[in-house]
């Protein structure tokens, strides 16, 4: 399953770290990241629950971008 997320992220290199940390949660099979249209996509790992995933890549994203946004909703 894939879904996109409206984010909210200042630069492009901030954009990559979001991206990196995204990647390494688990349960995310694929993410990309893009600076230029403020959009997160994601592709969920067979059987994983796309909703307990997200707050996990929000929380990694954070570690590495504290005032960056991605909207759930």
């Amino acid at each position: 399953m894939k879904k996109t997320y409206q984010i909210e992220v200042d630069c492009a290199n901030c954009a990559l770290k979001m991206e990196e940390a995204a990647k390494a949660v688990e349960g995310v099979a694929e993410a990309t990241v893009s600076f230029m249209t403020q959009k997160m996509k994601v592709a969920f790992a067979e059987g994983a629950d796309a909703a307990a995933v997200m707050q996990n890549v929000r929380k990694a994203c954070k570690k590495v971008e504290s005032d960056c946004e991605i909207f759930l909703d």
